[in-house]
């Protein structure tokens, strides 16, 4: 759901630095954001204070949340908070640098790359033109009364 910056209420929070955003700020305006803040039915916040800080420090006006319509005690949302922040598992080094060299080969693919992806574009082409032509071509095969669409055939309704 989609909610007015305005409208969301930071409450005590237990994170006190909400250390460089600046990192934040690029992916958001980049890729948008990935992952909705959390709120209550008062739209306070319970999860993602440094996503709304971002998107607030960027000029967005309103943020993607999810907002739960039930009331949920004050120590529930405690536990979410803490849970949200604790759960997350960062990339290995390993993990990370088999990522970006990933990355680098999507970006700067080989020679031979190049070439089975312009021939892999070229058979979809040819695919999707000969299914094109064919069924267009079936469409014309077929007797006039076959090719009324439902809408357009007579009503029982009798005639002014």
């Amino acid at each position: 759901m989609l909610v007015k910056i305005s409208d969301i209420k930071v409450k005590k929070r237990i994170r006190k630095e909400l250390g460089d955003l600046e990192p934040l700020k690029d992916s958001l305006r980049t890729y948008g954001l990935l992952n909705p803040i959390t709120l209550n039915a008062r739209h306070e916040l319970i999860a993602g204070e440094r996503r709304l800080e971002a998107a607030k420090q960027i000029g967005w006006e309103s943020i993607n949340a999810i907002v739960l319509e039930r009331e949920i005690p004050d120590a529930v949302q405690l536990e979410m908070e803490l849970e949200e922040n604790n759960q997350r598992k960062e990339f290995t080094d390993e993990e990370l640098l088999e990522g970006y060299h990933r990355l680098e080969k999507m970006r700067h693919p080989s020679i031979f790359m190049r070439i089975r992806n312009a021939f892999v574009r070229l058979w979809e082409h040819i695919t999707a033109f000969l299914h094109k032509t064919f069924s267009r071509k079936q469409r014309q095969a077929l007797p006039h009364a076959a090719q009324v669409p439902a809408a357009a055939e007579p009503s029982d309704s009798p005639k002014s």
